[in-house]
């Protein structure tokens, strides 16, 4: 018995090591084309749900998948609604480890015949760098995974024996509920669905638990790794709170639907596996598995607003609305970090050209979401978010680059607007206020622009002539107090409104330029996105 029970758990530690390997290494491999991917394949329903299964499937991982979802929606990238399919993907890609053990592992028993991969994988981790060492992990991870899964067979075998679980037949509800604890049991224990499907499918082809009853245990490995998500989203923000409790929420819904209507879908998974390869109980059960998340996935998907508002509903925001996309839990990827700090500033941008554009106007900007200080408080903690970023390389790098940049101009727009006063003789200056009345119509559009990406190379071009514009301006009032038309006080202010007036424009206008590259589907490349011209006036003397 004791050899027994130490083959098994050597097996499950083995498997578990493997999907660890496996899973670092894909996603390591991927890189940002996780990123890539997950951006340009989420444009509909349907898309979101294939992108997530594809994925998944890919890294083995729904874990890695529901992170980088996580980082979308926290950078404002992907809606929530555009989330859930992702999550219903992630949670259709992650059956495919049970096709991959039935078919493979269980049948051929190739843990032996991939042991040299492990050595291989062990090398090329030691000896290559970047991806050629990623490579090596995922395929040493590849090698360890059916190893375990050799010893678990092992070890249900001779546990089998041993084990009469007869009295839990899964014909009543009762002993049917009784497997799906034990099932959500393993999967908290172990903290993977997978090795736990593992660990059922072996139990099953060896003799040790029948179809129904390995059915009940799979519904609750599926509601155990919930907890997981649940885990993930303590402390994050309320975007990745309001993912995980979707992802709750559809593996409680379909895995109430799959523990009531059992037999069914039993009976369908063995009418569609036939007399195929592999071991037929064990394709039967992953067969099981597709199917009730495929019914979940079905139901749950044509409601994925209501969903969403239903999330939203029962998670308010509660955090400051400029930096509620900042998770600290993403700062462990560094490209997923970047694109919620690039989405926080560009909210930030928003506010600052609506606030200047107010202020130019002498008006009270009443209809936007957060005042001048709060927006300058909020590019302040992307500033330290940033900070804590391991290092980056490559086109994160770039990236991160073009998102200080845009921090800097962020700042800088803030703190001119802040300075804007409308002194009485100032007002007196015609052509200075119809310049400010013009730049702010531009700045209105400019942050209408940053909403819905319409028309930002047009007002770029625009602030650029503006900027030229107020060299007349500043010369027409020195002109008028130099000839004694305009008193000194009056000079004095209207030079400092004009000063704000140019830097604003720079400012916004190399916002624009900023945010443009960093929203822009092709990858930045080193030194592409760069300053451009001298910075206006920066001191007093310069008057």
């Amino acid at each position: 018995m004791f050899t027994t029970i130490g083959t098994l758990l050597g097996g499950i530690g083995l498997f578990l090591l493997g999907m660890i390997l496996l899973t670092e290494g894909l996603t390591a491999l991927a890189g940002d084309r996780l990123r890539t991917t997950l951006g340009r394949l989420t444009g509909s329903r349907i898309k979101a749900v294939l992108s997530g299964a594809a994925i998944t499937a890919l890294v083995q991982s729904s874990h890695a998948t529901t992170l980088a979802t996580i980082g979308f929606v926290s950078a404002g990238l992907l809606s929530l609604s555009q989330a859930i399919g992702v999550v219903i993907g992630a949670n259709l890609g992650t059956t495919s480890t049970g096709w991959l053990v039935s078919l493979l592992g269980l049948k051929l028993s190739i843990g032996s015949l991939l042991l040299p991969l492990v050595g291989v994988g062990v090398l090329l981790r030691l000896l290559g760098k970047g991806r050629l060492a990623s490579a090596g992990i995922a395929l040493a991870g590849f090698g360890v995974l059916f190893v375990g899964l050799d010893l678990l067979q092992s070890g249900m075998g001779g546990l089998a024996e041993r084990i009469d679980l007869s009295r839990f037949g899964a014909a009543t509800l009762g002993a049917r509920f009784m497997l799906l604890l034990v099932g959500l049991v393993m999967t908290l224990l172990m903290q993977s669905s997978s090795a736990a499907l593992a660990i059922t499918l072996t139990a099953l082809a060896t003799g040790t638990l029948s179809l129904e009853q390995a059915g009940a245990m799979v519904i609750g490995q599926n509601l155990g790794s919930t907890f997981t998500a649940a885990l993930a989203a303590i402390g994050a923000t309320i975007a990745a709170k309001r993912t995980a409790l979707i992802h709750i929420l559809f593996n409680i819904g379909a895995g109430t639907l799959a523990f009531f209507i059992l037999p069914l879908l039993i009976w369908l998974a063995d009418w569609l596996t036939g007399d195929g390869l592999g071991d037929h109980q064990a394709l039967t059960l992953a067969a099981f598995h597709t199917l009730f998340n495929l019914l979940g996935a079905a139901l749950f998907l044509p409601f994925t607003a209501q969903l969403a508002a239903l999330a939203e509903r029962l998670l308010p925001e509660p955090r400051p609305a400029l930096t509620r996309h900042l998770d600290a839990s993403m700062q462990v990827v560094p490209s997923l970090a970047v694109e919620a700090a690039h989405g926080t500033l560009r909210q930030c941008a928003q506010v600052v050209l609506q606030n200047a554009a107010a202020r130019l106007r002498n008006e009270e900007a009443g209809f936007v979401v957060a005042n001048l200080d709060e927006a300058r408080d909020a590019t302040e903690v992307v500033a330290r978010y940033l900070a804590r970023l391991p290092e980056a390389e490559g086109e994160v790098l770039n990236r991160l680059n073009a998102c200080l940049h845009l921090l800097d101009h962020v700042r800088q727009s803030a703190h001119e607007a802040l300075k804007i006063r409308w002194e009485p003789q100032v007002q007196a200056i015609i052509p200075l206020s119809q310049h400010a009345r013009e730049l702010a119509a531009l700045l209105l559009n400019a942050a209408q622009a940053l909403t819905d990406h319409r028309q930002e190379e047009d007002i770029e071009q625009a602030l650029q002539a503006l900027r030229q514009h107020n060299q007349d301006i500043r010369l027409s009032i020195l002109q008028a107090s130099a000839t004694r038309k305009l008193a000194m006080e009056a000079t004095l202010d209207g030079l400092t409104l004009a000063r704000s007036c140019e830097r604003l424009s720079y400012h916004g206008e190399r916002c624009l330029f900023y945010l443009q590259g960093l929203a822009g589907k092709d990858k930045i490349a080193p030194g592409s996105l760069v300053e451009a011209g001298p910075e206006p006036i920066a001191d007093e003397e310069n008057v």
